[in-house]
């Protein structure tokens, strides 16, 4: 079956509120983890994780950073309007570059009470900090979001910094509360380096500097690649079957060093922490096999559509695909990969890059569900199942797993 055929009511279970976890524990690897390796369930904590994997293992993290992302705006009649910064305007090379804009920028927003506010309208931030002025104004209507001009008027500030200032930490909605002062450091993972993300990549909350001491010191591997997640991580599957669903599309950025290190380690164990960091070393591969078979990425639009990996006929190996992007990359004289993925792991995918993942619990009927039910089979059901049997906490700030799978290289 297609993917594409996928009907999202099977892929769903019963989530009772109380197990859905609204704030972090006070010691990030203290969270439970659930360990699934050939049909057999095993209760540990993130604590041991390092115990639990093989020796030469390389684990794969991402390092994208948490953003400000809500700005709140004032009417000039008083009222207020919320603002949700989505990602950059296309005329913008990447993130990075937008966020070192200074003075001014286009962003993609979302609106809250969008309704109330008119053409040429101008708003100013709700802010405390004296003599700093943002203001806003409609450059665009588009399809359920907006393009907004944010101007500030110190022209030494950058984007990034302007949005320290100005914003608030977005969390994730389910949540159904505000972000409070300890959600600065708890929603954010201990090694977030690249500015740009509207969500944190969960599965990387529960890591620690201890934690990464004891898997350097059993010999396993760590790298890192950046997927800036946005906004659509959280919308749910509205159509019936999911060729109705249309993939959000996320920024990923990864150097030469990591695909060469990705290329060295072919045949070893590659852990990927977090669905977006599998995500990221799944396109890897389909960016590569795109190279070999003589059709040119489009690495400033989306470099992979969400369904080409079911409808690409030729399938040439990991080693081959990386060794191609490898020289792709070197024909183009880049040093590091900066392009879009829309690609949509669901049953049906053949994975070709990561043996293992590491992931919180997730929403029902939710593209992440499905991407969990690819990599572990029907037996997703018996892990959320035993999850929800043994008081696990579930979504953002909740515990997770560890789920193993055979690649097919």
């Amino acid at each position: 079956m297609h993917p594409a055929d996928l009907r999202i009511e099977e892929y769903t279970y019963d989530l009772p509120d109380d197990r859905i976890a609204r704030y972090p524990l006070s010691e990030r690897d203290s969270s439970k983890l659930l360990v699934f390796d050939q049909d057999v369930i095993t209760d540990d904590h993130y604590s041991n994780i390092a115990t639990r994997l093989p020796q030469g293992a390389l684990m794969v993290f991402n390092q994208a950073k948490v953003v400000h992302a809500r700005i709140l705006f004032k009417k000039p009649t008083g009222g207020m309007i919320e603002v949700f910064c989505l990602a950059p305007d296309v005329q913008y090379a990447d993130i990075p570059t937008a966020m070192q804009q200074r003075g001014s920028v286009l962003w993609e927003c979302l609106v809250g009470g969008a309704s109330k506010w008119k053409d040429g309208m101008e708003l100013q931030l709700v802010n405390d900090i004296p003599g700093f002025v943002l203001s806003a104004t409609i450059a665009d209507r588009r399809n359920g979001s907006y393009l907004l001009q944010l101007t500030w008027d110190d022209a030494n500030l950058t984007f990034a910094e302007v949005l320290h200032y100005a914003g608030k930490m977005p969390l994730p909605p389910y949540l159904r509360r505000e972000a409070a002062a300890a959600d600065e450091a708890g929603y954010q993972t201990v090694y977030a380096k690249d500015e740009g993300s509207v969500a944190a990549p969960t599965a990387g909350l529960h890591f620690t500097e201890a934690v990464m001491e004891k898997l350097a010191a059993r010999g396993i591997d760590i790298a890192f690649v950046t997927l800036h997640v946005g906004a659509g991580t959280f919308i749910p599957v509205k159509s019936d079957t999911m060729h109705g669903h249309n993939m959000h599309a996320e920024w990923i950025e990864v150097t030469r060093e990591m695909v060469c290190c990705l290329l060295d380690r072919q045949g070893m164990p590659i852990v990927a922490v977090g669905t977006t960091s599998l995500r990221t070393l799944e396109t890897l591969y389909w960016i590569g096999n795109k190279v070999l078979n003589g059709i040119t990425p489009d690495l400033h639009g989306v470099a992979i559509a969400q369904w080409e990996p079911y409808e690409d006929s030729v399938q040439h190996t990991a080693t081959a695909a990386l060794t191609a992007l490898l020289a792709y990359m070197d024909k183009l004289g880049k040093d590091r990969l900066i392009t879009r993925t829309q690609i949509l792991i669901a049953p049906g995918y053949r994975f070709r890059m990561v043996t293992a993942l590491v992931t919180n619990f997730h929403q029902p009927q939710s593209t992440l569900l499905l991407l969990v039910a690819a990599l572990a089979g029907p037996d997703w059901r018996k892990i959320y199942d035993h999850a929800l049997k043994h008081d696990y906490r579930f979504l953002s700030f909740g515990d997770g797993c560890l789920i193993s799978s055979a690649v097919d290289a």
